[in-house]
């Protein structure tokens, strides 16, 4: 059992923010990285050609090319919130890169959908089950964003 003691300890360590950033870059890194592979980017055009926020890039850099582009922003994302272990600025930015990653990935839910025929309300289709799991990464940004204000405002106050 932890005792007080304990418990203020780990508190003080902020673990908890280290494993959240720990967590957050490794999804960051494995969604970013499968962008470059030819069957997640024709997973990814399925749905990202038809929104109005990447149909763009489809006819100027094919499937391949918005999907590289895609990966390049969630490897930069993860790059970003990695390095907020050291630098809160760079926490600050990846934390809200991460935000809106996952705002973009939830808006998709406004037009898909949901409950697919043979499942019904309650029960999540597959598109439910992708989209609905942003929101807990969405404010898992959001508290290493926070981090990042904090430890930024911290070292303002501090004297030197």
């Amino acid at each position: 059992m932890l005792n007080e003691a304990m418990l203020n300890r780990l508190s003080a360590s902020r673990i908890d923010v280290h494993l959240m950033r720990i967590a957050i870059v490794f999804i960051f890194l494995m969604f970013g990285m499968a962008k470059f592979a030819l069957y997640e980017a024709e997973g990814v055009a399925r749905t990202a050609e038809h929104y109005w926020l990447f149909a763009w890039m489809y006819p100027i850099w094919g499937v391949q090319g918005a999907s590289n582009a895609i990966g390049t922003v969630e490897l930069t994302t993860g790059a970003l919130i990695a390095l907020g272990a050291v630098s809160p600025r760079a926490g600050l930015v990846g934390g809200l890169m991460g935000m809106a990653t996952f705002l973009v990935t939830l808006s998709f839910s406004f037009g898909a959908d949901l409950w697919e025929e043979g499942y019904g309300f309650p029960f999540m289709g597959r598109s439910a089950q992708f989209l609905f799991k942003d929101a807990g990464l969405f404010a898992l940004c959001l508290a290493l964003t926070l981090d990042g204000v904090r430890r930024l405002s911290s070292r303002q106050v501090e004297p030197g």
